[in-house]
């Protein structure tokens, strides 16, 4: 039986920074490991390494540069950026890699590695697997030894004139209000600014990361502070990033918080209308609404669902040949523009749906009604398969019966964190929160701490 750890999730390797897989000697391990798995794939071996604004991320840096190093690669920095860039600038300039040292919309104290190959898209799980057996097979550590990252500011500058050509700027009117959460993290200097040289009138809030701050109560996950600031400045549009700006939820100009299934939404109407929908399928993950699928329906579109994870996404929109496709907690890909989410494309796509349209975006996203849904997280020991417990099976498909075609439940394990996760919805909010509270007691008797 293979009892080695699984370290890359559905984004990366992921934990609290400093300890096992992101300890600095796993870290420098990692780096020679990628440095030898290019190589065997006939790829030089250069990377391009950026990272969030975590008060880890500068140590990880170096770590992991330096075990690269130790193997003979050659390495670059990014400084603090969005994960997307990182992608683009991968693309760009022929990088054989590149890798992002981001734990997201996670507190501070974790971090993570995510690893992009040459076209910009997540590394395959094949490559991934050979990433963990190096490291649990190579253990030795070179040590610490100075290394001196110096970040190169152009590339911040090349990402930001990419985004800015992705929207006409004559589009934009003099009185265009957004305010951007910024959530203390990667974007807090690209999104203002691309947003003011496009013509907004940008306010932008949780703009001031001290390495500790990132995510702390604002964010795309925390969208109640934003949602108060759109109605006091009367804005047009408010914004909220996650800390690598890689995912995007929005404030509508009355205050309410749309997801990505509204952007999913409004983005294939007006691709559709525009003619720019390769197909009539739009991808999205098994924790997208039953209202954004029928809501596309009735628009003679298909929904189709694939697992959770951005990667996971994108692979499905490859073999539909969809150009349109996310996640319902905002990260959104526009093929035709870049292979990974990337929240402040995602913003920009969206003003410009607004400025055509001339109308606000409580009406834009009107047509897409939501069931109610319950998310329940169980804080697990082990991932073990729910189908060994005979008991968690059979409250899962009495369930699933009792919601019958009115309801879905999708039961699954975070990628990211020790977490079953359960997602319930149909017509009646009182019901399944009650189903999500039975099914949350029986796995938490089973697999719970």
């Amino acid at each position: 039986m293979n009892t080695m750890k699984k370290l890359f999730g559905t984004d990366g390797i992921r934990a609290v920074a400093g300890e096992f897989p992101l300890d600095p000697p796993t870290i420098r391990v990692l780096g020679r490991s990628l440095a030898a798995l290019l190589r065997e794939e006939g790829l030089e071996p250069m990377i391009i390494v950026g990272r969030d604004t975590r008060e880890s991320g500068a140590w990880m840096e170096e770590a992991l540069v330096q075990g690269f190093k130790d193997a003979g690669g050659e390495a670059v920095s990014a400084g603090v950026i969005p994960t997307s860039a990182i992608s683009f600038l991968t693309r760009k300039h022929a990088f054989s890699a590149g890798l992002v040292l981001s734990a997201s919309h996670n507190p501070y104290q974790d971090n993570g590695i995510k690893i992009f190959s040459s076209d910009g898209t997540k590394i395959r799980d094949a490559w991934e697997a050979r990433l963990e057996k190096a490291i649990h097979r190579d253990r030795t550590d070179s040590g610490p030894k100075k290394t001196i990252i110096r970040p190169e500011p152009g590339y911040l500058e090349e990402y930001a004139d990419f985004l800015k050509g992705r929207m006409p700027a004559s589009l934009v009117p003099g009185k265009f209000r957004v305010v951007l959460d910024c959530s203390n993290g990667a974007s807090f200097i690209v999104a203002p600014r691309v947003f003011r040289e496009l013509g907004f009138e940008v306010i932008p809030i949780h703009d001031a990361p001290d390495g500790r701050n990132i995510n702390r109560g604002c964010g795309s996950l925390h969208p109640a502070g934003l949602a108060k600031k759109v109605i006091a400045e009367r804005a047009v549009l408010g914004i909220a990033y996650d800390g690598d700006a890689d995912r995007a939820v929005w404030v509508d100009e009355k205050g309410r918080v749309l997801n990505g299934d509204h952007t999913l939404y409004i983005q294939a109407l007006f691709m559709k209308e525009k003619r720019r929908l390769r197909s009539a399928k739009v991808v999205a993950t098994s924790m997208s609404n039953m209202g954004l699928e029928r809501a596309l329906r009735e628009e003679g579109l298909e929904l189709v669902r694939t697992r959770v994870g951005d990667k996971y996404v994108l692979e499905e929109m490859s073999r539909t040949g969809a150009n349109l496709g996310g996640e319902q907690s905002g990260h959104t890909i526009f093929l035709d523009d870049c292979p990974t989410g990337d929240g402040i494309l995602t913003s920009l796509k969206m003003a410009e749906v607004l400025l055509e349209r001339g109308r606000p975006l409580s009406e834009l996203a009107a047509g897409c009604g939501e069931y109610p849904q319950v998310l329940v997280s169980v804080r697990v020991v082990r991932k073990a398969d729910f189908g060994e417990f005979p008991e968690i099976a059979r409250t899962a498909e009495g369930i699933r019966a009792a919601l019958g075609e009115d309801g879905r439940l999708d039961l699954r394990y975070s990628g990211t964190e020790p977490m079953a996760r359960i997602m319930i919805e149909g017509r009646d909010r009182q019901e399944i929160e009650t189903h999500a509270g039975r099914l949350a007691d029986v796995i938490g008797k089973f697999l719970g701490k």
